[in-house]
């Protein structure tokens, strides 16, 4: 019996420091992080593939913005700019990982499935903004956005790049179609789902599905995915090879294999930045908390080493 693996694509799988962004960039981006998960591949497991969309859905945001002041096209609201990135995005790594099957000679399909998150419509993180999105801005450009925009919440990134636009981000309590994802992996189909965390809607008093102005993590959606399907191994691919506590500093120090409450106590002791490794982290929790055996996080080009990143596991 095949195992299965989720696999979170981070934002450096389609664009990384430095890039502009371009289809092309884009493209070379995803073929070669899909390159990396193709022992997996060979190893016969069942995949399932999760991604984000953070700086690409922040720039169709401002597409938006900027096409309807200049025209009479109106500006779409968040949900919808999340489910255009799912599309675009869903399309780069089918693709990309098609390309190289071929060139493997692996016979596997592939598909990408819109899909919808069911979110809590109470969640008290849709009134608190903590998402980053959209490109870096410097701070002149910050001030002068707010001239036009005053109510658009901005934070400084943590690692010095500059200020970014944030929205906000409620816990994923349910995916649409869980079961039709299931399925088609067991099948033996690579699956491309939750991009960008899922498309987030609430049931409103009628119990009809609705859009929200939101974006929901991508590693916990991921993790989510994850645990209902009863997955064997989640695996979020990251820009750095390991997680570190004592980032950047002289006693920094790489994390091989820790447990549950190495991780809780490592997240309170404030080592792990929110909007960078702290997600990450409480989405590997969440995942070994309800059932899975380890979750490994890593950059993509580490993943043929068995012995890569840092892996969350219930006990040594």
């Amino acid at each position: 019996m095949r195992k299965t693996a989720v696999i979170a694509f981070g934002g450096n799988a389609l664009l990384r420091s430095g890039q502009k962004g371009t289809y092309k960039e884009q493209l070379e981006n995803v073929k070669d992080t899909c390159k990396s998960i193709v022992h997996l591949i060979k190893q016969d497991y069942n995949i399932i593939i999760g991604h984000g969309n953070g700086p690409q859905v922040g720039n169709v945001m401002l597409q938006h913005e900027i096409t309807s002041r200049v025209t009479d096209v109106l500006a779409m609201p968040l949900d919808f700019c999340v489910s255009e990135t799912q599309g675009s995005i869903g399309y780069l790594i089918e693709q990309g990982l098609r390309n190289i099957l071929l060139e493997q000679g692996i016979e596997r399909n592939v598909v990408g499935l819109i899909t919808q998150v069911i979110v809590d419509k109470n969640d008290p993180m849709l009134a608190n903004s903590t998402k980053p999105v959209g490109p870096y801005y410097k701070e002149k450009q910050v001030t002068a956005f707010l001239e036009e925009h005053p109510n658009t919440p901005f934070k400084e990134d943590p690692k010095g790049n500059g200020w970014r636009r944030v929205v906000a981000s409620p816990k994923p309590h349910s995916v649409l179609n869980i079961d039709v994802i299931k399925t088609l992996a067991e099948a033996g189909n690579i699956v491309i789902t939750v991009g960008g965390g899922g498309i987030p809607i609430i049931i409103d008093e009628n119990k009809h599905l609705k859009g929200i102005e939101a974006v929901i993590d991508k590693d916990l959606a991921s993790a989510l995915v994850a645990v209902e399907i009863g997955a064997d191994e989640f695996y979020i691919l990251t820009d750095v090879p390991k997680v570190y506590i004592n980032f950047r500093k002289p006693n920094e120090k790489a994390l091989d294999v820790i447990t549950i409450e190495d991780a809780e106590r490592y997240l309170e002791e404030g080592h792990f930045v929110e909007g960078s490794m702290a997600p990450k982290v409480r989405a590997a929790l969440y995942f070994v908390k309800h059932g899975g055996k380890e979750c490994i996080i890593t950059e993509a080009g580490q993943l043929t080493n068995p012995a890569c990143g840092t892996r969350i596991v219930i006990n040594n």
